[in-house]
């Protein structure tokens, strides 16, 4: 996917010196460190913001212009923001993003996705809402890069279209609506409950076809005839059980710290879903710096995995790369590229500064690794890894949150993929 994005709104408001000793503790008169964004450039050294000191709310938005094969142009909104519910010296900052996306195939979407930290940290909300009417190819489970499909009894002839090389393009409407509220524990530690729900609805299989005694099958098919879903839609309405363990200094932009995320969903029929099914998502992050005098300059390491506890999962609620919260996993490959019962991601980035001065560029250097498996055709977790590396542009639009415009390009197997968005990946 091809991204351009435009510059229309850089708010940086409230407690502007203060967050910045609170959260980049270096020596501003060391010309190597000094941190500036785009709102010092446009202004000059004269940013009118910094004088508001009665909110704590800032924003940025972009109009967004966009191309992908499956979708055609896209146009619309994107953007993040980020709040200060209280004293930063004992409430974290909160962060989330927003965008609206329409393409010129008449597909729509929109969403939300924030963490919220409640004062003096007390609670913490997770929401993830999302609004889709989609188009995307869909592919067999697991990592393997097959073409086969399970076969289904009762027809006489299954057949596996061997021309679309194991890409089938699906269509769907994607209702999605995820709340935690976690309370405090201690300092860092977070525990809760949350209410899932996920509701794909008109789905259409292009590439299948039915006949008396033959069938032209399809991953999204088969799957749900052999798990007792209706291939045409479904719902996913269930309960979780949350942990979070977090000592990250930023949550927009982390320069040091450890994040942990156990989460445990269990879908209930008597809450609306079609089958009952549990399954856990496991999420590690740290960030190490190299630099005490640069923050900026950083690895950082994530990893996350999901797996299917007990009953079934529907096909496109199955977890696939990017479709992690922030749509950001997975670069070098399309999005749902790998899907399956069980996945296991990891990826390491090397961030730095560019600009020797102003440090508004940054650059990373990155390598992503996963492994899906697929248990109806007994292909194991770690049976296949399909690995990406790539490279990417960091410009700082709000350096008292640390927001960046992200733009990267990654090379998987036999795949590339351009990217852009505006908060860190991860």
């Amino acid at each position: 996917m091809v991204v351009v994005y435009f510059i229309v709104t850089a708010v940086n408001t409230g407690a502007a010196a203060q967050i910045v000793n609170d959260t980049i503790s270096i020596d501003r008169n060391d010309s190597c460190c000094s941190q500036n964004d785009l709102v010092d450039l446009i202004f000059k050294g004269n940013n009118p913001f910094r004088t508001i000191k009665s909110h704590r709310i800032r924003a940025f938005g972009v109009p967004l212009i966009a191309f992908n094969p499956a979708t055609s142009l896209q146009f619309g909104l994107g953007g993040s923001f980020s709040v200060q519910l209280d004293d930063p010296s004992n409430t974290k900052i909160s962060a989330g993003t927003t965008s609206i996306l329409y393409t010129l195939k008449q597909q729509f979407f929109m969403q939300f996705k924030s963490n919220i930290f409640f004062p003096q940290n007390t609670w913490l909300l997770q929401s993830d809402w999302r609004y889709y009417l989609f188009k995307l190819p869909s592919y067999s489970l697991g990592a393997q890069n097959q073409t086969e499909i399970p076969s289904l009894p009762g027809y006489s002839t299954v057949i596996i279209d061997p021309s679309l090389g194991g890409r089938y393009l699906l269509s769907y409407n994607w209702l999605k609506f995820h709340n935690i509220l976690s309370h405090k524990v201690t300092d860092n530690i977070y525990c809760g409950m949350g209410y899932h729900f996920d509701y794909h609805f008109d789905i259409d299989d292009f590439e299948l076809k039915i006949t008396k005694d033959t069938l032209f099958n399809t991953p999204n098919y088969s799957y749900s005839i052999l798990h007792g879903f209706n291939p045409n839609h479904y719902i996913s309405s269930g309960l979780s059980a949350n942990f979070v363990f977090d000592t990250r200094d930023d949550m927009v932009n982390a320069y040091k710290g450890v994040y942990v995320n156990v989460n445990y969903r269990y879908n209930l029929i008597w809450l609306g879903s079609n089958r009952d099914g549990s399954e856990l998502w496991t999420e590690f992050r740290t960030y190490v710096s190299l630099s005490k005098r640069c923050p900026r300059h950083l690895l950082a390491f994530w990893y996350y995995g999901c797996f299917v506890m007990t009953g079934a999962i529907p096909y496109l609620d199955l977890m696939s790369i990017s479709y992690d919260q922030m749509n950001s996993s997975g670069r070098g490959y399309a999005q749902g590229r790998y899907r399956g019962e069980d996945i296991a991601y990891g990826e390491m980035e090397y961030r730095f500064p560019i600009s020797p001065h102003t440090h508004i560029l940054g650059g990373v250097v990155f390598t992503n690794v996963c492994t899906v498996s697929n248990r109806a055709m007994n292909i194991p977790l770690f049976g296949y890894f399909q690995p990406a590396a790539g490279v990417g542009l960091r410009i700082m639009v709000g350096k008292h949150d640390r927001t960046n415009i992200a733009i990267d390009f990654g090379v998987g197997n036999k795949s590339t993929g351009l990217y852009a968005q505006t908060q860190e990946i991860f």
